[in-house]
């Protein structure tokens, strides 16, 4: 069966309107996933749970034994010996309850995911290609959890005092990417109002994969903490780009682009700067090329949008990362990212989407 996006795809649009419900939920929980997430990191509070338990983790200490065991457990973290000795029990429970509840929101997103699919899968709400992309998806959210134990694992090794900046990364970017695809399937299944031409389309697959490549740079710079460094601009220690000593001064060359704060942060404002560029050369051309009032009103608020960012973004790094401004910061990335999502899936024609 073929479906254009720009024919209504389905027959009866109320039977899915549940369907786009529980899809939004999710993407609004995913959302609030990566703001808790981000106050977790800030806030160093990552590493003070050093377990993996599925199931029993889910119960926080109920006692004041239960608390001491755990407190105990963290002690013999690399963290707490290297950086965090001498810490009370009270500034442990702070740390604890940012990643307890980071954990407990990431198994309610499973459920949440897993019921919507179950009601979709046995109830037949849907084709069965559909349901497989579903179910592609639940794959891609568990997927994402393992990454995050993973990730957590890596900053318990000895010498360690924060996760590996590549594992963090990883983390992040898998976490938009099953949000990408939670907000692309929820548009895709809402039929549009109007037919849209497919003008400006190798722009907005553009723009989706240079935001991408954004936000997985700016996983590389809260890893290395690169945004502590460099807090002037548009000059990065006195010129636009630093010594070429400092961008490679680390050996094998490649670490350079993973932790090496300079490279990594610079590597982050180029990115920013071609983002903006792109967002407003497609806002312009868009409008001039007469391509559609909703496709061109859509370029123009993601080109607002990411100036708001790259002007969030400075002031970030100027006020050396307050909690307020990296949260905020973060959270309009996958705002942004959300956008530039229903901007494309509005604009792609049926030929992506065919073998639906």
């Amino acid at each position: 069966m073929t479906i254009a996006l720009n024919q209504p795809l389905i027959e009866a649009p109320s039977r899915h309107a549940g369907i786009r419900r529980w899809l939004w939920i999710v993407a609004a929980l995913v959302f609030a996933m990566v703001v808790v997430g981000g106050a977790t990191r800030l806030t160093g509070s990552g590493l003070s749970i050093t377990e993996w338990k599925p199931i029993t983790g889910a119960l926080p200490p109920l006692s004041g034994a239960a608390w001491a065991e755990e407190f105990a457990k963290y002690r013999e973290s690399p963290q707490y010996r290297l950086l965090n000795e001498g810490m009370s029990l009270g500034e442990f429970q702070f740390i604890y309850w940012w990643e307890w509840g980071h954990r407990q929101l990431g198994r309610f997103i499973g459920l949440v995911y897993l019921a919507g699919f179950l009601v979709v899968a046995l109830r037949r709400l849907l084709p069965w290609r559909q349901t497989a992309l579903l179910f592609g998806m639940g794959l891609l959210l568990g997927l994402q959890g393992a990454i995050g134990w993973i990730m957590v694992a890596s900053g318990l090794q000895p010498g360690m005092v924060a996760v590996a900046p590549v594992k963090l990364t990883l983390h992040l970017t898998f976490a938009g990417l099953f949000f990408a695809s939670v907000v692309a399937f929820a548009v895709w299944l809402t039929p549009p109002r109007r037919a849209e031409q497919a003008r400006g389309l190798v722009g907005a697959w553009a723009l989706l994969v240079l935001t991408f490549a954004q936000i997985a740079l700016g996983g590389l710079v809260a890893g290395s903490k690169a945004g502590f460094t460099y807090n002037t601009w548009p000059l990065m220690d006195g010129a636009l780009v630093p010594d070429g000593a400092t961008l490679f001064a680390k050996s094998p060359f490649w670490e350079n682009f993973v932790d090496n704060v300079a490279l990594v942060q610079f590597n982050h404002r180029v990115g920013a700067y071609l983002l903006l560029a792109l967002a407003l050369w497609q806002a312009v051309s868009l409008r001039r090329a007469a391509a559609g009032a909703g496709a061109a009103k859509r370029a123009t608020a993601i080109a607002g949008m990411t100036v708001m960012q790259a002007a969030l973004g400075i002031v970030t790094l100027l006020l050396v990362v307050p909690l307020w401004a990296g949260l905020a910061h973060q959270a309009l990335a996958f705002l942004l990212l959300a956008m530039v999502v229903v901007h494309l899936v509005r604009m792609q024609t049926g030929t992506a989407f065919a073998w639906l």
